[in-house]
């Protein structure tokens, strides 16, 4: 078994691998506005050391003077300095939103998460009482708060905390719905965890992201809010420095001295729009951290591979990939793909075959550069149309994909947005590959349609994913990929989730599509009815490996492997009626448990010692034939090459 090489050290821009904050702060926006929201902390923090003035002293012979080197952004109509004010009043201001989100943490994030792990009657009482929370008037409310508290503005804070916090819960109870349901969270119970335990360690972490985002955009509406309290002159009763008061003044003035209102006004308006793109770049970090990001490969091979006598990549091929290797980033990297190859001429279609966990997806996102992001290509070539793409960075790869390179997923409905419309979400793909606009992109939208076969194509754009049947939400997502003209089309078991007759209509459309322009197509399938009916060629593949490839007619009569004979065999169109299925035994090794010599060995009935002695080398059998197999002589009576 190949060894793989120490990994390389993760690049510094990995947003996908690296903490939430570190990746926050290696974001353009993020660290702009990070720096803002700091300096501005620790300047109002430290007013009272770095102020030119008090903030009360009066000096009346520089009345709303300008700015100037005695005072930086002028005074007010009092005299008053802006800019100590302005460090004073934000002092309390910023204390107010900290008081409030606080509050918001305190009581939305315990609570969303036991209604969302524990459900039950908990869960249903505490919505109860968030959709209670949530039909009182807030206004009204704060504005009870501050008369029974004599203008406290601590005390309305809190009380807008816990007022806002029913809409945090619902969105932190949701989140962890989804994170109850996932197979880590089930191994940890039944590992012995408590509950506390379980929701601390593996729930919360989910909800981070969601967390911080409607944390930092409720501190925005929780400034806006307070602004708007002090301007009324509901908070601390003038001449205390706030920055709503200061507004409040600039207003009264405002036809004498509109310049006032510029530092209050611009200093309140920054802060807003600095709490709200963090909320932003925070929720964009977090999509990349779980999306299969290109990112993720971005130049992580590690080191020079070994590619003596290994065959080179064929240069009349449209895709040629050669001894592919991935894995798991970490400090013990586990190998997902091992030396996988194989070959797509323009216009052919070519079956990736094998069970559950063999490595067919895998292979399929490697191509189109869309591995997760705790992956990467440690050796092996990928080449389209004559080019290298194994080492593309992301914004190479997108002139790539969804034009000359698309794909399509088992799962149709997960490609489309419930929020938009048929039309605009083709639509969308139209403008960016195309860069069209205005009625070409209708013109264009209604024409991809009608070329999936889509009857009534204006109507059906009109109409949201949830009004359509799942095969028509595949040729939704079929025209959507074919929206590029791509000349590779990747296609994930397509017609998976699909009844016989829908299937058949499908695989139709893509002949159909293939021929009228010369499309080569990847089928990822394990149904071997699927692979007689449209493919050419046959890549099978186990347990990471490739272990036989053949013209799809030469596997059907003579399989050159032990697993593809059994995976034929075990085919229900194999077994006639009244008989029992011949299942193969056992399952897929995991990449924890791959052996050092066949990985089908435990599971094949003509194993001999030596398949489990040593790495098992591709057979060349005949032209473009391939096996990895020490017996497959028996399997052809004595037909293979060498």
């Amino acid at each position: 078994m190949t060894t793989l090489p120490e990994p390389a050290p993760r690049p510094a821009a990995d947003a996908a691998n690296t903490g939430l904050v570190r990746s926050v702060l290696r974001s353009p926006r993020g660290a702009i506005v990070v720096a803002f929201l700091v300096v501005l902390i620790l300047a109002c923090a430290l007013a009272p050391l770095i102020a030119p003035y008090d903030p009360l002293a009066q000096h009346l012979s520089a009345v709303r003077s300008g700015p100037s080197g005695r005072y930086w952004l002028g005074t007010d109509s009092l005299g008053r300095d802006l800019l100590s004010r302005l460090l004073h009043g934000g002092r309390s201001s910023l204390l107010g939103v900290l008081e409030a989100v606080v509050t918001l943490l305190i009581v939305a994030v315990p609570t969303g998460l036991l209604a969302g792990y524990l459900g039950g009657t908990f869960d249903r009482i505490a919505m109860r009482v968030a959709e209670v929370v949530m039909s009182v008037p807030v206004i009204i409310i704060l504005l009870a708060v501050l008369s029974i508290f004599e203008h406290s503005m601590t005390s309305a804070m809190i009380a807008f905390g816990v007022l806002g916090s029913s809409g945090l819960m619902r969105v932190i109870r949701g989140s962890a719905l989804a994170a109850r349901e996932e197979l880590y969270v089930t191994a940890a119970e039944l590992m012995g965890l408590s509950r506390l335990q379980v929701v601390v360690r593996h729930v919360l972490p989910r909800c981070r992201g969601a967390i911080i985002i409607q944390a930092s955009l409720f501190a925005a509406v929780t400034l806006g809010v307070q602004t708007g309290l002090t301007f009324l002159s509901l908070g601390p009763p003038p001449p205390a420095a706030t920055w709503g008061g200061m507004v409040a003044d600039a207003a009264s003035v405002f036809n004498q001295d509109a310049w006032m209102l510029v530092p209050p006004g611009v200093t309140i308006a920054l802060t807003v729009l600095a709490f709200g793109l963090l909320g932003d770049v925070v929720r964009d970090v977090s999509a990349e951290k779980y999306a299969a990001a290109p990112a993720a490969r971005r130049k992580r091979r590690s080191g020079t591979p070994d590619t003596a006598g290994r065959p080179e990549p064929a240069t009349d091929m449209l895709l040629s990939v050669r001894d592919l290797s991935v894995a798991t980033d970490g400090g013990r990297p586990l190998r997902l793909l091992d030396a996988v190859g194989f070959d797509i001429a323009a216009g052919e279609t070519v079956g990736l075959v094998g069970e559950s966990g063999s490595g067919k997806t895998m292979t399929a996102r490697a191509v189109i550069g869309l591995l997760p992001g705790n992956c990467r290509i440690t050796s092996g070539q990928v080449v389209f149309d004559g080019s290298p793409v194994q080492d593309l960075d992301q914004r190479a790869f997108r002139k790539l994909r969804g034009r000359r390179i698309a794909m399509i997923s088992q799962e149709p409905m997960a490609a489309l947005d419930p929020s938009f419309r048929i039309g605009s979400l083709v639509a969308e793909v139209v403008r960016a590959v195309d860069g069209i606009k205005g009625k070409a992109v209708h013109a264009r939208v209604i024409e991809l349609l009608r070329m999936v076969e889509i009857p009534d194509p204006e109507a059906v754009a009109r109409r949201f994913p949830h009004q359509i049947s799942g095969g028509m939400a595949q040729r939704v997502a079929i025209a959507m990929a074919i929206a590029g003209r791509p000349e590779l089309l990747i296609a994930d078991e397509p017609t998976t989730a699909l009844d016989v007759t829908v299937q058949a209509e499908i695989l139709d459309l893509l002949r159909s599509l293939q021929q009228q322009n010369n499309m080569a197509i990847l089928l990822v399938t394990h149904d071997w009815g699927v692979v007689a009916d449209v493919c050419t060629k046959v890549v099978v593949m186990y347990a990471g490996q490739v272990v036989e490839t053949a013209p799809t007619g030469e596997v059907f009569d003579r399989p050159a492997h032990p697993y593809t004979r059994a995976l034929l065999l075990s085919s229900p169109e194999n077994t006639h009626v009244g008989e029992r299925i011949q299942a193969i035994p056992g399952s897929v090794p995991t990449p924890q448990r791959w052996p050092a010599g066949c990985r089908f060995a435990s599971r094949c009935d003509l194993a001999q010692p030596g398949c489990t002695e040593g790495a098992i080398p591709v057979k060349d059998i005949s032209e473009g034939r391939l096996s990895r197999c020490l017996r497959v002589d028996t399997l052809l009576g004595g037909e293979a090459r060498r």
